[in-house]
């Protein structure tokens, strides 16, 4: 509590400190004045200047405390204050002229008295200029009366004390003792404006000034004013006295509300004034005024008209006060009495609304003490379960559930009775009032030491038909919409959970062999058909217990969840295969579809589900290119070679990057009858830096599937162009044409024509010169786009030419349709002109084909001298081989088309 108190007083250790000096300055002064040491002379002296100090001190720290200050009023305030302490010291002034310069007793009335009669009105302005709180009327007339109480009994003690006696004494003059009678006088009316302000400054935030110090100032000054004038009346006073530490306490209160730090109201409220001291005050003074007359009396055994008077005036305030405090506090009987009607009505709607909520909620209520007797039941029950709530008062609620049920419901509570407000969330059956059972979500809540509740809430709510939502939701989540059947992440599921369970379990992936033209042919519709019979023949095959899942598209995958060995696996894979062998029927027609399935099994090289799905998918892809309808088993080897193509890719794309591994070889086209060079054919070849030459069998291929082969058909057409540039194969004296091989894939991309002409402009190569190659596939697949894109390439003015045209399945109609320039008859056709019997039949009628079409030939890979004569005795125009040549680099071409003697060679 002190150390509180200590804070409270000095909040700072710098103005600690100052509170010390100022207490030890006083301290030495009172030393000197008691003593007199060094006689009357030192004391005289040492009492002037200390005042004249301790004033001008306090009017500095409270002109700099204004000029801190934000607010106007409280800047004008301590201004106004500071004015007061500097007229004081102005005429401390004169006071130390008189008696130290002149060496004179101060007369009385002087100068000195001028600067000292300002001090008060000056403080006492400052005073009322404090920001006040709002306040009502009657408020307002509350406090009015309040400072006229403090006025009148501050009057009465003073008449009673120094005033009377002072007019009864008499003085020299009317203006000595007008000035006597003001010193007194004029304290009375600061300290009842203090006094006042105290009541009635604002609550809360920063006090704009430390009343406490200056209204303990301006008492100390009322004590020195007071004596002063008593002994001046007497012509007694002079310099020195002890009385003077009253006029230097203070000024010294006031230096130290000028330099108190601010604080918060809450930080002085609790060691300063408080706001009940507040309301007192009035009646405190009243209580003084009423002593100090009364003594008075008894001492006289009567008092002057102006203490009847003022005793009479401070009784009618009294009166008028509690006047008006009755008629506050019957309005303030009045608004509580409406308050609290308002706000029982409040409860009470609340209460009914409360009520009504739970009576019509979607919650059931149900309210058990700790034995589990139902002591409240809302009317909710009968709505949401058929029930009437009569039926559950005073009742076990567990003796009427379903016995599954009740055993729950126990073990809930006995969990949450022993903490306070504790929940607990259940999911419970219970039987429906007709007859049908229903899942309930119970929430239980621990009210027992609620003393409105004592006891245990249930929360209840039909969630029936949220569970079959979401039990559909999840199925839905883990099947396929179509087929019905388990999708790929229930599949992984039941695959995770059977690799826990057991060590030997073996999946097969199956995907149908020409469902994409049912889908082309047919429509999309007869292909969801077709799947969902494969589905229906994959369940009738499978084991009870296996698990058959749709991936998506025509990717199905089947789970066995338990196998003795391999055989098991292959067992199943013959009976699907024979179940898809037999036909389907789509829009009354018979459709044979195949498939092919990949066998993966536990093992060394398959532990979790991802490697053992990884497997299965390599070894599909491996029965899947040995033909329809078979099956493979998956072996490391397949692994490795998916390893290897990955690399390969990897390398090929770095060699498409740059680094010259990709070099360009020309093989010539040869006119039959005249033996010339008409153009060459351009062929890629890889040398790889480790593997050698890889031939394009290998990456080609492997360019598709990567999607590298558009970036590597680009590089090809731009080499092959620029070369047949360098060649001199432009100019109009040597008609020579570049034939250059497209890929299928190259026609997806519908910016091929552009690709094309890019690299014509680029490189300068005529259009005419440049021959694209295509396999019959593209004539087969996307028709209509494919037939936009060559009708394109058409347009820039290049030829076109079906490669290895016979082994595909193209029809007059469509090589009618497509602007084709040329037909290359495959090497297969020409390997059948030699030999023991030779078979010309086929050849002889592509060439015959082409002339009807208005189309030349072109004979691939002639290597004998009977094969040349053959295809010339057809007519057949153009030829490529080994006869002729073999792919030369093109430094080896060039020289072969400077000097076409070595051909013959």
């Amino acid at each position: 509590m002190a150390g509180r108190l200590l804070r409270a007083a000095a909040p700072t250790r710098g103005y600690a400190v100052l509170c010390a000096a100022v207490a030890a300055v006083t301290a030495g002064l009172c030393v000197v004045f008691v003593s007199g040491a060094g006689g009357p002379l030192v004391s005289q002296n040492v009492s002037n200047v200390a005042l004249f100090v301790a004033a001008w001190a306090a009017a500095c720290s409270c002109f700099a405390k204004a000029l801190r200050e934000r607010g106007g009023r409280v800047r004008w305030a301590w201004a106004l204050t500071g004015l007061g302490a500097f007229s004081w010291g102005v005429g401390q002034v004169f006071c130390i002229w008189y008696e130290t310069v002149l060496d004179r007793e101060v007369p009385f009335p002087s100068l000195a008295d001028a600067g000292y009669f300002w001090m008060m009105p000056f403080t006492a302005a400052g005073l009322l200029l404090l920001p006040l709180s709002r306040q009502t009327v009657a408020q307002q007339v509350r406090s009015i009366l309040d400072g006229l109480m403090i006025a009148a009994s501050l009057l009465l003690i003073t008449w009673v004390l120094i005033l009377g006696p002072l007019v009864r004494q008499g003085a020299d003059s009317s203006l000595g003792l007008l000035v006597t009678l003001w010193y007194p006088g004029g304290d009375v009316v600061v300290l009842t404006v203090v006094l006042f302000m105290v009541a009635r400054l604002r609550r809360g935030g920063r006090r704009p000034m430390s009343l406490p110090l200056v209204g303990a100032g301006l008492a100390a000054f009322t004590v020195s004013d007071s004596g002063y004038a008593y002994l001046t009346l007497l012509d007694s006073y002079g310099s020195g006295n002890v009385l003077d530490l009253g006029w230097f306490t203070g000024f010294a209160l006031i230096l130290l509300a000028a330099r108190r730090p601010e604080t918060s109201h809450a930080e002085e409220d609790a060691h300063a004034l408080t706001r009940p001291l507040g309301v007192m005050l009035p009646y405190l003074a009243v209580l003084a005024a009423l002593v100090t007359s009364t003594l008075e009396v008894l001492r006289h055994g009567m008092h002057e008209p102006l203490v009847s008077w003022s005793r009479s005036s401070i009784i009618l305030l009294i009166v008028g006060r509690q006047l008006l405090t009755l008629l506050e506090n019957r309005s303030l009987t009045r608004d509580l009495e409406a308050r609290v009607e308002g706000r029982t009505a409040e409860l009470r709607a609340s209460e009914q609304r409360f009520q009504a909520l739970v009576q019509h909620s979607s919650d059931v209520v149900t309210v058990i003490d700790a034995a589990g007797f139902v002591t409240y039941q809302s009317e909710s029950v009968q709505r949401v379960f058929g029930h009437d709530p009569i039926r559950f008062a005073g009742i076990r609620l567990t003796d009427h559930m379903l016995p599954e049920s009740a055993p729950v419901l126990i073990a809930a509570v006995e969990t949450i009775s022993g903490t306070a407000y504790a929940t607990r969330v259940v999911e419970v059956p219970m039987l429906h009032a007709d007859g049908h059972r229903c899942l309930a979500e119970v929430t239980l809540t621990n009210l027992l030491e609620d003393a409105s509740v004592r006891g245990i809430v249930l929360n209840s709510r039909d969630i029936s038909e949220r569970k079959e939502l979401e039990d559909q939701l999840v199925h839905e989540a883990f099947h396929d919409a179509l087929t019905k059947l388990a999708n790929r992440a229930l599949f992984k599921d039941r695959l995770e959970v059977a690799l826990r369970r057991r060590d030997e379990v073996a999946i097969l992936f199956l995907d149908l062999d020409g469902f994409k033209e049912v889908n082309d042919s047919l429509g999309h519709a007869a292909g969801d058909h077709l799947l969902i019979q494969v589905a229906d023949r994959l369940g009738a095959a499978v084991r009870d217990g296996d698990t058959v899942a749709r991936f998506g598209g025509d990717e199905f995958a089947v789970l066995i969840d338990s196998v003795a060995g391999p055989h098991d696996a292959d067992e199943l894979a013959t009976r699907i295969i024979a179940a898809l062998d037999e036909h389907f029927v789509l829009e009354n027609q018979e459709i044979h579809v195949q498939g092919s399935v990949g066998i993966a099994l536990t093992g060394p090289d398959a532990r979790d589900a991802d490697q053992l799905m990884r497997n299965a998918d390599l070894a599909m892809y491996r029965a899947k290119s040995a033909g329809s309808g078979q099956f493979a088993r998956y072996d490391p080897q397949m692994h490795s070679g998916l390893v290897e193509r990955l690399q390969l890719a990897a390398d090929l794309r770095r060699a498409l990057d740059g680094g010259g591994e990709l070099e360009m070889y020309y093989q010539p086209t040869v006119e039959l009858r005249s033996g010339d060079i008409v153009g060459f054919e351009a062929l890629v070849r890889w040398n790889h830096p480790a593997r050698g030459m890889i031939s394009p069998a290998d990456f080609i291929p492997l360019a598709e599937s990567t999607g590298l082969i558009r970036p590597l058909g680009q590089w090809v057409l731009a080499e092959s162009c620029r070369q047949a540039v360098e060649w001199g194969m432009g100019a109009s004296e040597r008609p020579l044409t570049m034939a250059v091989n497209v890929s299928g894939r190259q026609f997806d991309q519908p910016d091929l024509p552009a690709v094309v002409a890019s690299v014509l402009a680029t490189t300068g190569l005529p259009a005419e010169r440049l021959c694209l190659e295509m396999t019959e596939s593209v004539l087969m697949t996307d028709t209509e786009e494919n037939l936009a894109v060559l009708v394109s390439l058409k347009g820039i003015g290049v030829k076109l030419a079906i490669d290895d045209f016979g082994t595909g399945y193209s029809s007059l109609a469509y090589l009618r349709r497509f602007p084709v320039d040329t037909l290359k008859i495959d090497r297969s056709f020409v390997e059948r002109l030699s030999g023991a019997a030779p078979d010309a039949a086929l050849a002889r009628t592509i060439v015959q084909l082409g002339q009807s079409l208005g189309m030349g030939t072109v004979a691939e890979g002639i290597e004998q001298y009977a094969q040349f004569l053959a295809l010339r005795r057809m007519g057949c125009d153009l030829a490529q081989g080994y006869y002729f040549a073999k792919p030369l680099p093109a430094a080896e071409a060039g020289l072969l088309l400077r000097d076409p003697a070595a051909l013959a060679a």
